[in-house]
Order: structure tokens, then sequence, then C-alpha cells
């Protein structure tokens, strides 16, 4: 017997399946894409009795007739050489409509294995199964499993190791056509013989000759077959004429009547079938009038779970790499290699930090995904949002991820995943940097206040979102007509019943995007936080339009204190013991200790000197601030923002706005601390009063809503842009999006601002 072995899993989607691999598996699973596609591969291994065997899950199809991405890649995997055995995934509470996919896995004439599986629901349905009986029709053994519960795969694990021991033995019964039809099977199949065709040697001539006469496409994209076109359409042009029968839709209805016939003959009804759980919640749940709010109200709630969940944990995060950023700096003397020191401290620490701070959100936001998709909820909220969603192009599947992108791009990008479709799933990542994440809110609460008066400043807000939301949308609509243009597709709206997900289940699923964050996407994150940090510091500027130093030392001079003051100080009892040996020590009053004070509570000497030592703390950071900035418009992104500045000024833009803007590649947040920095304000926040006086006698309110419309349209973060080349797979696809989201935030901001201007719109505070 063989020491290795490999193991097709297939079946329809919601039929349990994802629940057998990780039975089967555990943690020891590979989760990537097929190559050219953005379908998911997933590989598993594990031992049974010895033997090695690598479980490969294909995507959860309906059929093998190359009708969608799933099943041209079902159709290639198991068209490969090296498949042992298929272990097809039987929902046994709807088997007649399951077992379609299995006739057509049987004409493949590879060793079989039929799951059926959720064997306890089809119970409670009063299902009962001949299973001897379905064997002899199928010539495939048959095992009942639950996939949901821990001990529900053993009679798998003991039916496969005996399955394994007997594979020479197997033999799948051919299912007839009919005479007519099976001529004609047999003449095609003869010249597919004939060539004697390598590559398909261990899959019958029969296989390949039903998808000839078929017309699938998969097949007929193979240029091993095309001699024989001929001699297909002679056999469908013959069946025509001559037998009135229509070659594709007549094998499938022959396959439906051996199903009707065998499950007939093999499924009994133990009781009358009555109304289940799941029918009663689904009067509710998928109700015209009740449906879309308490969908609205599920997705609120995982929103909410995701975001208020991860926040913390985020805040951590970011707070460690801080701490250890702060602390590697001062272990490092600052005169050893002080480049590399920099470049360790901001650029590698906190660009490890900058992947990191996403997991949390990765986490919860699939825990909250697994509970829906495992508990049979996903589907029916696919049902409720897919009307309106079909209007702009998208399926139902769409809108989680949609929304949830008001949160976080990189999330919601890989909650995509759930998307059937491709051409869906494709259409719905390039439009989700449209949608305002939290990341952009810093923005808007700087620029708002400062341009805006109260009453204005909400409507100012939902403007923004609003945008976002209606750009997302058409240009959904505009691609589905155009880039991704294609013939309607049909989905088959499956309504699995209700179950209780497993705690397994959602850690494996947990762990599966997780690991393929950090695998994937987090390093091309790191590489580009790094490549960005050293354009925002370097080149190093050494000469300053005055010396920095001198007027520092100046500041600090009119800091120290002489004796007499020190005194002072000790008899108000201004400090603590600790604080004012400092102070004798250094002679001037900690800047730590400034902020600590109440002046109004103190004598007119003391509070001199502690309001002259707030003034001289303010003076040293102004210059620190001051060279800072100079240093910022020196390296490469203030140089670039210099250069881009004659195209940007058409839209608003001076060069510090175009400088911020390429530091909002690394955070869109960054915008408002890299702005503060070219002010000389430091690096400040959203809350800045300074920075908003800066922004309000530099700009009119008309430049400000262009910020925030450029900054809401333009290229996302590159953790974004990095999730997007990774769920594509595709390098290419992530420059397009980033070049066409550029293109459109310009053109559309240099419309508003040419416009405004000319009809002398938003010139002054509003």
């Amino acid at each position: 017997m063989k020491k290795k072995f490999r193991i097709a899993l297939a079946g329809n989607p919601n039929c349990g399946k994802t629940s057998i691999f990780n039975g089967l598996t555990g943690a020891r699973q590979h989760v990537g894409n097929y190559p050219g596609v953005t379908v998911e591969s997933k590989s598993g291994f594990f031992t049974l009795n010895g033997v090695e065997i690598e479980l490969v899950d294909l995507p959860g199809i309906y059929s093998l007739s190359s009708n969608s991405p799933e099943e041209d890649v079902a159709f290639v995997e198991l068209t490969k050489p090296g498949i042992d055995l298929i272990l097809n995934v039987i929902d046994s509470t709807i088997p007649q409509r399951s077992m379609y996919l299995t006739t057509q896995l049987a004409e493949l004439h590879i060793p079989m294995l039929l799951a059926f599986n959720m064997s306890d629901d089809a119970a409670k349905k009063g299902l009962k199964f001949d299973i001897p009986k379905l064997e002899k029709y199928f010539g495939s053994p048959i095992v009942q499993t639950i996939g949901s519960k821990t001990d529900g795969v053993r009679p798998l694990l003991r039916q496969l190791a005996k399955t394994l021991n007997e594979l020479e033995d197997h033999g799948v019964p051919m299912l007839s056509y009919g005479a007519d039809i099976d001529d004609a099977i047999q003449a095609v199949s003869d010249k597919i013989n004939a060539l004697e065709v390598k590559k398909f040697s261990h899959i019958p001539a029969r296989f390949f000759a039903i998808k000839l006469l078929e017309h699938d496409a998969g097949v007929m994209r193979l240029d091993e077959f095309k001699p024989v076109w001929d001699e297909v359409e002679n056999q469908i042009r013959h069946l025509r004429e001559r037998h009135a029968i229509e070659a594709d839709t007549f094998m499938a209805d022959c396959r439906y009547a051996m199903l009707a016939g065998a499950c007939r003959d093999t499924i009994s009804m133990t009781r009358e079938k009555r109304r289940e759980i799941s029918d009663k919640i689904d009067a509710v749940m998928t109700n015209k009038i009740l449906g879309l709010p308490l969908f609205f109200l599920i997705i609120y709630i995982t929103f909410w779970f995701t975001f208020t969940c991860a926040d913390p944990l985020m805040g951590y995060i970011e707070q460690f790499f801080d701490f250890l950023a702060v602390r590697v700096a001062e272990a490092w003397n600052p005169d050893t290699l002080p480049y590399l020191r920099s470049m360790i401290t901001d650029g590698v620490i906190k660009g490890v930090g900058g992947v990191l701070v996403f997991l949390p959100n990765i986490l919860f936001l699939f825990f909250a995904i697994a509970i829906l998709e495992d508990s049979g909820y996903m589907a029916r909220a696919a049902f409720v949002m897919d009307g309106i969603m079909r209007r702009f192009g998208l399926q139902g599947r769409s809108f989680v991820p949609l929304v949830l992108g008001f949160g976080c791009t990189v999330p919601a990008i890989m909650a995509t995943r759930t998307i059937e479709s491709e051409r869906d799933r494709k259409v719905t990542i390039m439009v989700l940097p449209l949608m305002s994440c939290s990341a952009r809110l810093p923005i808007y609460a700087l620029i708002i206040p400062a341009f805006f008066t109260q009453k204005y400043q909400a409507v100012m807000m939902l403007i923004i979102y609003i945008i976002g939301i209606l750009i997302a949308l058409l240009g959904a609509r505009l691609m589905k007509a155009t880039l991704f243009k294609g013939d309607g597709e049909v989905y088959l709206m499956e309504l699995p019943p209700y179950r209780m997900p497993t705690f397994r289940s959602i850690m494996l699923h947990m762990w599966d995007r997780s690991r393929m964050y950090l695998q994937k996407a987090g390093t091309i994150i790191l590489a580009a936080t790094i490549i960005l940090y050293l354009c925002n510091t370097l080149p190093e500027k050494k000469v300053f339009s005055k010396d920095y130093s001198a007027a520092a030392a100046q500041v600090e001079k009119t800091l120290i204190l002489n004796d007499s003051q020190i005194k002072s100080l000790e008899s108000a009892k201004v400090f603590d013991a600790e604080t004012m040996t400092a102070i004798r020590k250094d002679r001037k009053i900690p800047a730590d200790q400034l902020e600590k004070i109440k002046t109004d509570e103190l004598a007119p000497a003391p509070k001199k000197l502690v309001e002259a030592a707030a003034a001289g703390k303010e003076q040293l950071q102004k210059l620190e601030n001051e060279k800072s900035a100079e240093k910022m418009e020196y390296t490469v992104s203030g140089r670039v923002g210099h250069l881009m500045e004659p195209v940007f000024r058409h839209i608003g833009f001076d060069w510090k706005l175009s400088t911020a803007s390429i530091g909002a590649l690394a955070a869109k947040e960054v915008f408002v601390s890299q702005l503060g920095t070219l002010y000389a304000e430091g690096e400040a926040d959203e809350k800045s009063t300074p920075l908003r006086e800066h922004l309000r006698s530099n700009y009119t309110p008309l430049q400000g809503f262009c910020i925030m419309l450029f900054c809401l349209l333009s290229i996302p973060c590159l953790a974004t842009l990095a999730i997007i080349r990774r769920e594509l797979n595709s390098t290419r696809m992530a420059f397009i999006e980033a070049a066409a989201l550029l293109i459109l935030a310009y053109i559309i901001t240099f419309i508003v601002f040419q416009v405004g201007t000319l009809l002398q719109i938003g010139t002054k505070l509003l």
C-alpha cells in the first residue's frame, strides 16, 4: 500500500465541506490563491494509520460545467494527475440536489467516497437512507458524518482507511444516456483516443467527449481537443436533426432523472415533514418588512464588536512599539551609526508595529464573520441585500465588506472572500478604498472646525461620507459594464439550515486569515513603510537657515537659576524634595514638572520663575519644530512635494499639502502630523488649535473641502494596496488601483476647485 495519498475534497457551497476539512486536518493547513484567479486554494495534511494524506479542498461548486472561476479551478484540479480519491461531501438534508455534482464526478472514473454530511439535521427532517442500495447506484462507499461535531468525522476516518486499502478494486459505474447519446459519446471518444493526449491519459476519453458534446467552456478551451471539434459538431447536428435531441440539456435531464429514481428508491420519510425551526426564523429574518432593519442591526453589531474590541488592543500594540523604539534609542549611542539607529527605531520597529496594529481588527472581524457564516445567517444577508446591490452591478454579499470599510479597509477587503463571484469580488475590492475609513477621520476632524462654523460641521462630514458612497457605487456599476463585463451570472441562493457554530471552526477561521495577512501582506507593508520612512527622513539637512543650536543655547541660558531663585522656590515649597534636588543639580526647572504646577496659587516671585521656564520651554519647542520643518522640506518627500506643486496648484494644493499627501501613504492620519511638522507645530493632532489657525490663514474653505475630497478619493494607505495585491494575486492590479484613484481624485477635486473659484464659492469662513 502507498504511504502517501492525495485526496480531493469536493462538494456544493454550504454542504459543511469546510467543517469536514477542518475536522480532518486541524491546524495543518495552507491557504492561498490559485494562480491567476482570486479563488481560494486550501490544502491540509493529516496522518491515518501511518499513511500521510494531503487533502485538497476544492472551491464549493454545483457542477463541473465551467460556468464560473470556481468550477474552472475544480475542473483543472480534478483533471490533473495524482488524485487518488475524491471525497465528495453531500448535504444529506437535500440529497437529490447535492448529488448532481456526484454524477459528473463519477464520469472522471476516479475512486470516490461519498460523505453524507449533516446527517443529524437529515434525521431531524425525518429522512432515512438505504445506504447499501445507494452505494450500488454510485459504485462508491457512503459514510454518514456530522462535520460540525468533533467526533462527527470519526466514521469518515474509519471508512477512509478501508477505502484507501481497496482502491484497486474500486469501480465507478458509467451512467447511460440512452443509445443515441451513448453512440455519439463513443464516436467522439474514439477520436480522442486516437489523439493519444498524454496530459489526460489518466482520465477516460468518455469524460472529455461528454464535455465537448455539452460545449463545456473549460474543455473547449483546451488546444489538445481542437482536432475533434468537427466530429463533435457532426454528432451534435446528427442528434438534433435525426433525433430532435439537444445534447447538453438532454444529458443534464438524464442525470436528474437518474438521481430522482435513486432517491425515490433509497430515501424514505420516517414521519411527515414538518416546518423546521430554520423556516420559522427565516419568516422573520428574511421578511420583506423586518429583514432589512434586522440585517442593518446585525451588521451594526458586527461593526461595533469588531472595532470596539480591537481598538484597545490596537492602542496597546502602538504603545508597545513606541515604548520599544524609545528603549532601543536610549540603549543605542546616538553617535554610533546614527542613520541605522534612526532607521531601526523610527522605521523598522514602527513598521512592524504598523503591520501588527491591524491584527486585532482582522481577528475580531473574522471571528464575527465565522459566526455569521457557520450559523447560516450570511446566506440570508446576501438574500436580503441582493436586490438593492444588483442595481449597482454587485451582489448581496458585497454589502458587508462595504460597510466594514467605514472602519478599516484592510480587514474589509479580506472579508470579500465570502463573495462567490470572482468578478463581483474584484469590483468590490476595487471600490472599497472609496469608503471613508476611520483613518480619514483625523483629517476631517482637523479641517472641518478650521473652516466651517458649528452649524455646518455635521453637514460637511455627512457630505464627505455620501460622496464616497455614491462614487463607490457608481464606480462599481461602471466597472461591471466595462472592465469586468461579462454574461449575466445566475447565482443559486442556498439558504442552509441555521446551526450552532463550533468554537474550533471559528478559531481555525481566524487563524487562517491572520496567518495569511502576516505572511503575505505584512511583508509588503513592512517594506513599503521603511521605504516611505527613508523618503521622509533622507537626505538629512546639514545647513539651516539659522543656527538653531545657538538660538537654543541662548534660550537655555535664560533658564539657568541663581541661588536666590532656587531658595525662593524652596521656601515657597513649589516642588517636592526629589524635584528640588534635580533643580539644585541642573540649576533649572525640569520641563516635565511645569504642567503640574498651578501658577495662580503661587506667590509672585515663584510664579514669575515658573512662567519664565514655561515660556523658555515653548521657545525651545518652537525652535525644534522650525528645524523639523526645514528638515522635512529638504527630504525626498519635501522635494517631491515642491515638484508636484505646479500641477497640484490647480486643485488648491501648495507644496506643504502635497508633501503631507505623500506622508499619508503610510497611513491616512499621518497627513495631520506631517502637516503639523511642515507648519512648525511639531507632530500635531487633529485637535491642534495652532495648526487650525495656520490652515485658516493660508487656505479658504473651498481649499479645505478640496483637501478632504482628495484625501477621500486618492491613493489609499500602503496597507490597503498591499492587501489588494494579496487578494487579487496581482501587483499590476494594485498599481492600476493606485493610479486610477489618483487620477479620479485629481479630476474630481480639479472640477470642484475650479468651479468653486469661478463662482466664488467657499472663499469665506462658513
